[in-house]
């Protein structure tokens, strides 16, 4: 069952090829894969993010105010009309990342953007929905941009709390902003590199400090949705 409400903080790192194939030589010593990434292959991970006609929670975001927010509809793969996708709301305050989330129909999902009309879903979290829904009529926001990616996942053996996930092929768009539309886009990052996020409440663990330590891998505040506005600014995306 999906988690629809948690606390964490998430770091972000820039890793090459090396560094991810050397990170997967260690890592099941420690941490356990995603049931997602059977044999040890990515799976995709699509995203439309919702913003006011302006974008102005993007604009706000870059500026690195204490507190940001931003809503999206995410699905698991290109999905059909009648598949289950997560309406997610993620703010983030004092460096922790709260992230609330409740299921959806895709085509539901479609006409609530349309009409603005919560549908019936017996599986929807009501008070999740409810402040999503204030926020999507506080703002008057709507799908903007399509962002997709192929992500390995790890979640550490014996405390949940800790998690790493390491994303590639991130493709975004500002057309055909459908889920069950094909994933294709420009593309954020150069061949070979890859976006680690580690994420967790508590400290992280030694193995993994040690491990940034050894590769000299520092945190970066790469934004997938920030870097597709600033290409986008630039006229380079599409």
């Amino acid at each position: 069952m999906a988690i629809e409400v948690f606390n964490r903080r998430e770091i972000k790192y820039m890793l090459n090829d090396d560094d991810k194939n050397d990170l997967l030589k260690i890592i099941g010593n420690y941490m356990n894969s995603d049931p997602y990434n059977k044999d040890g292959k990515t799976y995709s991970i699509c995203n439309l993010y919702l913003d006011t006609e302006a974008d102005e929670l993007i604009i706000k975001s870059l500026e690195k105010p204490e507190f940001k927010e931003k809503i999206r509809l995410r699905s698991y793969g290109t999905v059909p009309l009648d598949a289950t996708v997560y309406l997610e709301s993620k703010k983030k305050f004092d460096g922790v990342v709260n992230k609330r989330r409740t299921p959806f129909k895709l085509e539901d999902a479609y006409a609530y953007f349309e009409t603005g009309v919560i549908p019936p879903n017996p599986k929807m979290n009501k008070q999740v929905m409810s402040e999503i829904d204030y926020i999507i009529n506080f703002y008057r926001l709507k799908p903007k941009v399509f962002i997709s990616y192929d992500r390995l996942a790890f979640f550490e053996k014996n405390n949940s709390d800790f998690r790493l996930t390491i994303d590639r092929n991130i493709q975004t768009r500002r057309t055909d902003l459908r889920l069950d539309s094909p994933a294709y886009g420009t593309q954020l990052l150069p061949e070979g590199a890859w976006l680690m996020e580690a994420k967790a409440f508590k400290a992280f663990p030694l193995w993994f400090v040690h491990f940034l330590s050894e590769r000299k891998i520092f945190n970066t505040s790469f934004s997938k949705y920030g870097a597709e506005f600033k290409l986008y600014k630039e006229g380079k995306s599409k």
